[in-house]
């Protein structure tokens, strides 16, 4: 059992399974789950080694064209951060549109937008596999690399806005000369917390995930490649023995992450909700958050899963099945936020102040309702056409109105924040804010950061889970005549006998 596998796959009964059928069924294409009578998730019934070959084919070859012009173009972006950055660094924030009273506007409006992103990866990974969703394990690799990534944008906007970026160490709770200790009733240091532990705990649950494919790749490289591979893989032999530990380890990290999904968007919405401010203070927007947050991330999975189905040939791994049920909960989600944009005019009329329906009919009629309705044609008209199956069938349109939940779900953040703040208590204080050509390109180059993550991740990294993909094929299961045909009668039970024996 401890000798080297060229292939990492669970043993039979590992990963939930409950699929049983006999040889050659799995070659039906009309074969259904005995199960659940549903059709299997991978598409042409593939062995366990084509399986292999697809995940790590594109390791094994040379980069194409394609990727090196996506790979130039997000660096080019990404240089526009740095540059970006570098000018804020040198002159100030005032190379910012920010005036009084819009003191927080595209930086904080992108650090929500990219923790909400981060959700999706975890969301598929830990909630659906304690659900025993099997139909995650085509997609839960890219979508947990998509968190990492997207995190590590969000990361950036905290910093950089804080007016002396120098300092910015002052928020972590370090011991140091001045006695110095973070303000923990601000929820600027919640959100340090619950996005770096986010992050960390995140970037462990992936990296567990990777194990058994690294070995699989280490299994088949040579030289220095091999040596790299095989310091990350940990000494993985695919013995049962390593199998139980990995399981185990699995679930422990999938419960301690299914929490953090619903926390940290809700402590990222405490930054506005514990203020004064009429339009931010209000207790829904916790939920309110959390859906628009796994709202946004479904959308931005079924965008990356589109161009990676199609440039990586995984249309066998990757079906319309997993598309139509990220559909549906993208319309879910959808649905939800749209409720919760309707309730926040209702708390406003019932609330009695004057204050808040002021807020909220300026935001809808004012000098922003360009961004407002814009942000609910994106998030609560266009996803109604998710009811139709044509729609939820049709990569072009899937990849349309998953671009356009993305746009809406960013004009939401924008909106939340400036529109509440450009109208002060004091006329004389109203002021319209325009975004300065460094908003923008910081933005942009957020992008670019995301974007040149994502590309050196489909170069170097297994980007399907290959062990999972295998264990939800018809062949992992055990062998039928392993089980017993009927169910052993209970003690004292002649009525379970079979043929109604007594």
């Amino acid at each position: 059992m401890n000798g080297t596998h060229t292939e990492s796959t669970p043993p039979a009964g590992l990963r939930g399974q409950t699929v049983e059928t006999s040889h050659g069924l799995a070659d039906d294409p009309d074969f259904l789950d005995p199960v659940g009578h549903r059709p299997p998730l991978i598409l042409g019934a593939p062995s366990f080694h084509d399986v292999t070959e697809a995940v790590a084919r594109p390791l094994e070859r040379p980069p194409t064209r394609a990727w090196w012009a996506c790979l130039l173009a997000s660096l080019a972006l990404l240089g526009l951060l740095g540059v970006s950055i570098g000018w804020l660094f040198w002159e100030g924030i005032g190379v910012w549109g920010l005036n009084n009273p819009v003191g927080w506007a595209f930086d904080i409006t992108n650090f929500v937008f990219w923790v909400g992103i981060g959700h999706a990866g975890t969301l598929i990974s830990a909630i659906l596999f304690l659900f025993r969703q099997k139909w995650r394990t085509s997609i839960n690799r890219a979508a947990e690399a998509m968190t990492l990534f997207a995190v590590m944008c969000a990361l950036i906007f905290p910093g950089i806005h804080v007016g002396r970026p120098w300092v910015a160490y002052w928020m972590f709770p370090i011991p140091n000369q001045m006695g110095m200790w973070p303000q923990f009733r601000s929820p600027l240091m919640w959100d340090v917390f619950a996005v770096s532990i986010y992050g960390s705990v995140s970037l462990l649950f992936w990296y567990v995930g990777l194990v058994p494919d690294l070995a699989t790749i280490r299994d088949r490289s040579k030289g220095l490649r091999r040596m790299i591979f095989g310091a990350f893989a940990l000494g993985w032999r695919s013995s049962m023995r390593h199998w139980q530990h990995y399981e185990k380890a699995y679930l422990i990290l999938a419960g301690l992450a299914t929490p953090l999904v619903l926390s940290v968007h809700s402590i990222v919405s405490m930054d506005f909700a514990t203020s004064q401010l009429p339009g931010w203070h209000t207790t829904i927007f916790p939920p309110y958050f959390v859906a628009g947050a796994i709202f946004s991330g479904f959308a931005m999975v079924v965008t990356l899963m589109v161009i990676m189905r199609k440039a990586f040939g995984l249309e066998h791994i990757i079906t319309m099945k997993h598309f139509d049920y990220m559909a549906k909960i993208m319309l879910l989600t959808g649905m939800m936020v749209g409720y919760a944009y309707g309730l926040e005019f209702f708390i406003a009329w019932f609330s009695g102040s004057a204050y808040e329906v002021f807020t909220f009919k300026n935001r809808a009629f004012g000098p922003y309702a360009w961004a407002y309705w814009t942000m609910v044609s994106c998030n609560v008209f266009l996803p109604q056409l998710f009811w139709f199956k044509k729609v939820r069938s049709s990569l072009v349109w899937l990849f349309i109105l998953s671009i356009f939940v993305n746009v809406g779900m960013w004009f939401e953040r924008f909106v939340i924040i400036v529109t509440s703040l450009h109208r002060d208590f004091l006329p004389s204080s109203w002021f319209y804010f325009r975004p300065s050509l460094f908003d923008v390109t910081t933005m942009i180059g957020a992008f670019g950061l995301f974007f040149t993550m994502f590309c050196l991740f489909v170069r170097f990294v297994p980007i399907v889970a290959a062990a999972e993909v295998k264990s939800v094929l018809p062949q992992a299961a055990a062998h039928p005549n392993e089980a017993p045909e009927i169910e052993p009668a209970l003690p004292g039970r002649t009525d379970l006998l079979p043929g109604g024996a007594r």
